[in-house]
């Protein structure tokens, strides 16, 4: 039989490419930035209520976790490219319809639905190819790599984004990333490989993590979602998202007082934290275990979380570090959930499957900044928002402790009541 040749880095650093563009999401505080200094200014470009100033990166991230579902499918039945391809070209399409418009419905239409939709695709395609030409061993590791880029991604961005809004205005930049992460995206997309039907790394023999499912067992999405460990998995990256994302949105705006329009400095710091959670708990899952992994993270993210309270917007340093260890608390999510899923749920159906699981992330999105903002324009004062998230996320924690793999046959229910479950892989 013909040896086949094993192009996993190649793919995985085309995922990474992907969302190293895709990323754009999390320098959602620069341009909410450009478009606060508008409304305040009254200039008549951006006649928002301040209260919905963010709707739009709310409605983008509902939307992206639920196109993840749809996304999943298609890519699990067609394969990674053409999946990367619509998500480059719904992207580009978002990003160019909001260059040529200041209201709030196109930009919730533009940023929020096609750019949404966009992310889905993009992100959905990237992980699935790449983990299948690598051991169960490396499944952590591999999936950090690749959605790192999706939260380095800032660290380019936001500079980037803050010298093109100052040079040539916030539509104009618009409309440059938008024709530019277009074409990128679509030609990367073009590396996406899975590959061929049974194949088996050299190195699949490899001693697997104690958490990981039965070598075999695939889990339809029905099945997943008769398991108490589907709701866990839910409730903990609803719970760590959504708090992470509440900090991401708003970091421009709490950076502002101290650095000014260099702002942007804090917004990369936590991208680079992000991007370095991915890998640092991606590999060290693999070695622990997911569950004790995101124990670890989600308590640590509610101790930086509450320590928001007592640090000054004046306090540039303290604020910077905060920043770091919250975008690196959060980025542990992106690898620890996908690589969770794989390991308790199986390869087979692993895109729609990560979809369902992910759609916790698009909750957690939507709520949060959305409260936040609400509770910051009704108090003048964060500090609320902080004690919610932290509490919540404490709660996460202890979720975490009693999380395993579902049993093949039968599943003991979230509530703690036992329900029969269908043989994985029998419809």
């Amino acid at each position: 039989m013909k040896e086949i040749k094993n192009i996993g880095w190649r793919v995985t650093f085309a995922g990474l490419g992907i969302n190293l563009a895709l990323g754009i999401l999390y320098t959602w505080s620069i341009f909410k930035e450009s478009i606060k200094e508008s409304i305040v200014a009254g200039d008549g470009r951006f006649d928002w209520n301040l209260a919905a100033l963010n709707d739009p990166y709310a409605v983008c991230c509902l939307v992206f976790a639920f196109a993840m579902i749809l996304a999943g499918r298609i890519q699990d039945k067609t394969g990674p490219k053409m999946t990367a391809i619509m998500g480059g070209v719904l992207t580009g399409a978002g990003l160019i319809l909001i260059a040529f418009s200041s209201s709030w419905i196109v930009w919730i239409l533009g940023f929020g639905v096609l750019m949404g939709a966009g992310l889905g695709f993009g992100y959905a395609s990237a992980t699935p190819p790449a983990i299948k030409w690598f051991p169960p061993a490396k499944t952590g590791m591999i999936a950090g790599i690749v959605v790192a880029g999706f939260g380095l991604a800032s660290v380019y961005i936001a500079p980037l984004g803050t010298w093109l809004i100052s040079r040539f205005g916030l539509s104009q930049s618009m409309l440059i990333f938008g024709v530019a992460f277009l074409v990128v995206v679509c030609f990367l997309a073009q590396f996406l490989i899975n590959p061929p039907a049974g194949y088996v790394h050299p190195d699949a023999r490899a001693k697997a993590t104690a958490l990981a499912a039965p070598t075999g067992i695939d889990f339809s999405p029905g099945e997943m979602m008769k398991t108490g460990t589907f709701y866990k998995l839910w409730i903990m990256f609803c719970v760590g998202s959504g708090a992470g994302l509440m900090i991401i949105g708003s970091v421009a705006g709490m950076a502002k007082s101290g650095l000014g329009t260099m702002a942007w400095i804090v917004v990369a710091l936590m991208a680079v934290g992000n991007a370095s959670g991915r890998v640092v708990a991606g590999i060290l899952s693999d070695r622990i275990g997911r569950a004790n992994t995101l124990f670890i993270m989600l308590s640590f993210q509610a101790l930086i979380i509450f320590s928001l309270m007592f640090i000054a917007p004046g306090q540039v340093i303290l604020l910077v570090m905060a920043a770091t260890f919250i975008g690196f608390n959060y980025g542990t999510n992106l690898s620890l959930f996908p690589s969770a899923t794989k390991d308790f749920f199986g390869l087979k159906n692993f895109g729609v499957n990560y979809g369902l699981v992910f759609s916790a992330w698009g909750i957690g999105g939507f709520i949060f900044p959305r409260v936040s903002q609400m509770i910051v324009a009704y108090t003048g004062t964060p500090k609320m928002a902080y004690i919610l998230a932290a509490a919540l996320l404490l709660i996460g924690a202890v979720l975490a402790l009693v999380t395993k793999a579902p049993e093949t046959r039968t599943e003991t229910s979230f509530l703690g009541v036992p329900v029969p479950v269908p043989v994985p892989g029998k419809n």
